[in-house]
């Protein structure tokens, strides 16, 4: 499979489906009251597909592979937020493991990816 946009990649497609899966599910009233930390998990979750587009455009490997370690990172930061969800009861525990397998899938990926590029050799154009 050719990539020609950062809309090809399955870590975008996966990282944009956590996104709107967070934003659904910080939707609840509950969960609703705490308007700062709705908009940090939502924050978050948008910067892992976000960082992941940027480094993308950004049209070299070394720097593509830097966003990709703050995107990971964002995928982190969205896991830890889960466990504070679902501690102040925000979440219900099916939510809570749908966001755990999801951001471990992606990080797994993003990995995958980082060392893909680290591997091949070529430091600028993709």
């Amino acid at each position: 499979m050719v990539i020609n946009s950062f809309e090809d990649l399955e870590i975008w497609k996966l990282a944009r489906e956590l996104a709107k899966y967070v934003r659904l599910n910080a939707t609840n009233q509950t969960f609703n009251n705490d308007f700062r930390f709705v908009s940090q998990i939502n924050s978050a979750a948008g910067s892992i597909m976000d960082n992941i587009a940027e480094g993308f455009e950004r049209d070299g490997n070394r720097e593509f592979i830097q966003f990709l370690y703050i995107a990971k990172g964002s995928c982190g930061e969205v896991r830890s937020q889960s466990y504070r969800a679902y501690d102040a009861g925000f979440i219900e525990n099916e939510t809570f493991d749908t966001v755990l397998k999801m951001t471990e899938k992606l990080k797994y990926k993003i990995n995958g990816l980082i060392t893909k590029l680290k591997n091949s050799g070529g430091k600028g154009y993709k």
